[in-house]
């Protein structure tokens, strides 16, 4: 499950759309679209609900600005009120969503982006639009499985596109956690910007780690989910 907290509350008025895909990428990991009604900035948010009746959950948007769809990442949280209800829906169903927001988003001068499981998503709609130029990508997943669009990613981004895997090896994969990949790297570059996506804790390491390597605290901007 991939929502956002908010810094502060915000009020959005919920749109109906059209559901026009939902695909199951991975074990309870799914891809769900609508057609693009508003114009967005790679890294941005929607909220999302089944029900206006009930409180809608943050989700990022995991496709590229110029698309015709917007689609969204989610994994399915088992005793969840909306994930496993996402799950279920189908080609011409109805949900409900808000307009893109949020201030998430990279400029095209290099920097670091740094995910964790389904924290991928923004930085994939950044690479879908077009950012991925100069980008280094670190993924960081317990099972292989979960290394969403690895394939497209590593074609087009070769050498800057780094998978770390806990949980399970093969090659090409760095065998340990991202916290664990970035301690073994002598010379990160202080003067560009660091992104990262990913649970609370996860970013927090990161962030801690990278701010001992010499990065300085205001290069460094985050988005967590639960």
């Amino acid at each position: 499950m991939h929502y956002k907290e908010e810094n502060k509350p915000l009020t959005f008025q919920l749109i109906e759309v059209t559901v026009t895909g939902n695909v199951e990428i991975s074990p309870d990991v799914y891809l769900i679209s609508w057609k693009r009604m508003h114009d967005f900035q790679p890294g941005q948010v929607v909220k999302i609900t089944d029900n206006p009746e009930l409180t809608p959950r943050i989700y990022s948007i995991c496709s590229g600005n110029k698309e015709d769809e917007i689609r969204v990442l989610f994994n399915v949280k088992q005793g969840g009120l909306l994930t496993p209800r996402l799950a279920g829906m189908i080609p011409g169903m109805k949900i409900f969503v808000s307009e893109p927001y949020g201030s998430f988003k990279d400029a095209k001068q290099p920097s670091y982006w740094i995910a964790g499981g389904t924290g991928i998503a923004p930085f994939y709609s950044m690479f879908r639009s077009g950012y991925s130029e100069n980008k280094t990508l670190i993924h960081g997943v317990s099972y292989l499985s979960h290394f969403y669009f690895e394939d497209e990613l590593e074609e087009a981004m070769g050498e800057r596109y780094i998978r770390c895997c806990s949980r399970e090896q093969s090659c090409n994969v760095f065998p340990g956690r991202i916290t664990r990949y970035l301690e073994e790297i002598n010379d990160l570059p202080a003067d560009i910007n660091y992104y990262l996506c990913g649970k609370a804790l996860m970013v927090v390491e990161v962030r801690d780690l990278l701010i001992s390597k010499g990065v300085p605290f205001e290069n460094i901007l985050a988005e967590i989910y639960f």
